[in-house]
C-alpha cells in the first residue's frame, strides 16, 4: 500500500533557509520556562484538521501520519535530514549491506530483539508477516497495494528475520514496506488482530496498540486525541509526558487558540496566518523548505476537462504569481513541476508557463470551444461550467478560489463551488471520500512528496480510485514507463532521470496545475525545546523534545 499524504491547501512556498523568531511573554513560568501558561511536559498541537481513524492503514490525512509516527510500529523511520534509519529493523536494507539482492528481488529485514508492544506483548517476525498478509488480503479496504502486489513469498528463517521475495524489483520498498514516510501501513500486533477476517471496522482502529515513544490513551471524537509516554518503548522514555492533538477544523479558531495560549504548536501554518503567528508573544517560528506542493487537479475523465486544450487554457488563465502575492503574502516559490527544490530528485530544467489570458482565449477558440449563453463556452453540448470541490473552514483557500474564478470567467469558464468537511474530503472512497470520487471537475489541496521521487501512487495508470490515489485519473504511457523504470533503480541518480520524464509529461498534458511548492512553517510555544522537524516525517524524532 504505497500511498501519499493529503493536505488541505495551506502555505504555498519554499524559502531557502531555516529562520526562527522568538517573542516572549511578560510573566515568567516555572522550572526555567519563559511562559507562565506552559504546561510542563505537555504538548498541545493542531493543524486545523479532523481525522477519520487512528490506524494508518485507512487514513491519508497528514495528522494521522504525525500521530502514527509517535505511536505505531515501523521498520524504518526518517531523521531530521530526511534520511532513513532503522527503527524495528536493525539496519536499512540495501544492495551494499546485502539486505537487497543484486537482482533486486529479495529484501531481508533483521529485527530488533527484546522489543515489546505498548501492552507488553513481545514483538517478532510473526507480526511483520501477519501485517503483510493484512495488506494483501483482498478484504482489507486499503487505498492501494502498489509495491505490495510484487511480493510473492515471505520467509521467516527465525523469529527476528523476515525475507520478502518479489516477482519484480521495487526500489520504493524503503518507504513502502512499513516505513513512516508517506501514508503507509504500520506493523500490526498479530496477537490482537489475527482473530478477525479483516480489520476494516475493528475497535483497534480507534485506539491502536503500537511500538513508539508514546501510546494512545483516548480519542474523544471531534475534540482531541491524547497520547502519553510509553514506558515500554525500547529506546527509553521520552521527555514529554503527554501530547494532546486538538481537533480544530477551522484555521481562525486555531489562531484564536494560539492567542489564548490553549495551543502550543501549529504545524504547517498557512501563509495567510504567518505574519499573525510571528507577532504572538511567547511563540517562536520555524520556517524551512517543504516537500508538499499545492495544486489544482482536473478530473481528466469528466467531459468538461477531458480536452487537453481546456486544461492548458485554464493553466494559462491562472495567475500563480498573484496567488502567491495576494493569498500567499509573498511567501512562495513558483514551480511548474511538483518536485521539492531541496529534494535529491528536483527537476530544474522545466520553466514556468506564463499567465496569458489572450493566449488562453485563442487556444479555446482554435479547439472549437465557442461562447454561448452568459459567455460560457460550449462544445458538442458540453458547457464549461465546472464543479469545484474544496474543504470547509479554510478562508484563505476560498479567497484563492475566487481569484481563480475571476480569471477563468475572462476565458468563458465559470465554476460552482462546494465545500466539504475535511474528514469527508479526504476519506477513502469506500467511506464517501470526495477527493477520490467523481463529484468534481476541479479540486484544490496539496500532496506531500516522498523521499525518493516515486510518483506512481499519484499518477500510475492502474491507480484510479478505488484502486489507488490517482484522483485526476491521468494515464500517460511515457510517464508510466518512467515510473515503472524507477522501481528497478536502487540508486538515486538513476531514479532522477525517471522523475524528469514523469514531470515533462505532466507539464505537457496538464492533468493538474502546480500552484507552488510549499514552505513548512511551525508556530510554537517558545518553551518547546529540541523540536527539529524534517520535511518528510516531522514527528518521527520526539524522544528529546520537551516543554
Amino acid at each position: 500500500m504505497k500511498t501519499s499524504f493529503l493536505r488541505l491547501l495551506t502555505a504555498c512556498a519554499a524559502a531557502a533557509v531555516l529562520a526562527a523568531c522568538t517573542k516572549t511573554g511578560s510573566a515568567p513560568g516555572t522550572g526555567g520556562r519563559t511562559n507562565a501558561w506552559t504546561q510542563p511536559h505537555v504538548l498541545r498541537f493542531s493543524d486545523a484538521q479532523d481525522i477519520n481513524t487512528l490506524n494508518p492503514f485507512f487514513g491519508q490525512i497528514t495528522d494521522i501520519g504525525y500521530l502514527s509516527s509517535m505511536t505505531m510500529a515501523w521498520l524504518i523511520k526518517w531523521d531530521e535530514h530526511n534520511r532513513p534509519y532503522p527503527e524495528l529493523a536493525t539496519q536499512v536494507p540495501d544492495q551494499l549491506n546485502g539486505g537487497v539482492s543484486k537482482d533486486g528481488l529479495t529484501i531481508t529485514y533483521h529485527l530488533r530483539r527484546g522489543v515489546v508492544w505498548s501492552d507488553g506483548a513481545p514483538f517478532n517476525a510473526d507480526d511483520v508477516a501477519f501485517s503483510t498478509r493484512t495488506v494483501l488480503n483482498p478484504a482489507t479496504n486499503v487505498i492501494s497495494r502498489q509495491g505490495w502486489d510484487r511480493i510473492v513469498k515471505i520467509d521467516e528463517p527465525d523469529k527476528y528475520t523476515v525475507v520478502f521475495h518479489l516477482n519484480k524489483p521495487y526500489s520504493p520498498f524503503v518507504e513502502t514496506f512499513f516505513s513512516s514516510a508517506g501514508a503507509n501501513p504500520c506493523v500490526l500486533p498479530k496477537h490482537l488482530l489475527d482473530k478477525y477476517p479483516n480489520i476494516n471496522n475493528v475497535a483497534y482502529n480507534s485506539l491502536p496498540v503500537g511500538i513508539g515513544p508514546f501510546k494512545y490513551l483516548r480519542w474523544d471524537r471531534a475534540q482531541d486525541v491524547i497520547l502519553v509516554a510509553n514506558p515500554r518503548y525500547f529506546r527509553g522514555v521520552p521527555k514529554l509526558q503527554k501530547i494532546v492533538y486538538q481537533i480544530i477544523p477551522d484555521r481562525n479558531t486555531l489562531m484564536s487558540r494560539l492567542q489564548s495560549h490553549e495551543t502550543d504548536l501549529w504545524n504547517w501554518v498557512p501563509s495567510a496566518y504567518v505574519a499573525r503567528t510571528q507577532a504572538l508573544q511567547g511563540f517562536s517560528i520555524i520556517r524551512q523548505p517543504g516537500y508538499s506542493f499545492g495544486h489544482l487537479d482536473f478530473n481528466n475523465q469528466n467531459a468538461t476537462v477531458r480536452d487537453p486544450a481546456v486544461r492548458a487554457a485554464l493553466r494559462l488563465a491562472t495567475d500563480r504569481a498573484t496567488l502567491r502575492e495576494k493569498i500567499g503574502h509573498g511567501i512562495g516559490i513558483l514551480s511548474e513541476v511538483a518536485t521539492p527544490p531541496t529534494a535529491p530528485y528536483v527537476v530544474k530544467s522545466i520553466g514556468m508557463v506564463p499567465f496569458d489570458i489572450a493566449q488562453a482565449n485563442a487556444l479555446l477558440d482554435r479547439a472549437g470551444w465557442l461562447r454561448g449563453a452568459g459567455g460560457i463556452r460550449e462544445k458538442s453540448g458540453v458547457r464549461l461550467m465546472l464543479n469545484f470541490a474544496t474543504g470547509a473552514g479554510s478562508p484563505d483557500t476560498d479567497q484563492r478560489i475566487e481569484l481563480i474564478r475571476s480569471w477563468w470567467k475572462q476565458i468563458g469558464v465559470d465554476i460552482s463551488v462546494r465545500h466539504y468537511p475535511p474528514a469527508l474530503m479526504f476519506a477513502p472512497l469506500t467511506q464517501g471520500g470526495i477527493v477520490y470520487s467523481n463529484k468534481w471537475d476541479v479540486i484544490i489541496f496539496a500532496w506531500v512528496n516522498d523521499a525518493i521521487g516515486d510518483y506512481s501512487p499519484l499518477y500510475d495508470c492502474r491507480a484510479f480510485p478505488p484502486n489507488g490515489q490517482n484522483n485526476i485519473r491521468w494515464c500517460n504511457q511515457k510517464a508510466q514507463a518512467a515510473m515503472m523504470a524507477l522501481y528497478g533503480h536502487y540508486q538515486q541518480s538513476d531514479r532522477n532521470r525517471d522523475v524528469e520524464i514523469v514531470q515533462r509529461e505532466f507539464v505537457k498534458d496538464v492533468p493538474s496545475i502546480v500552484t507552488a511548492i510549499a514552505e513548512d512553517v511551525y508556530a510554537y510555544n517558545s518553551d518547546l525545546k529540541n523540536f527539529h522537524p524534517n520535511e518528510v516525517t516531522p514527528f518521527d524524532n520526539m524522544m528529546d523534545v520537551d516543554i
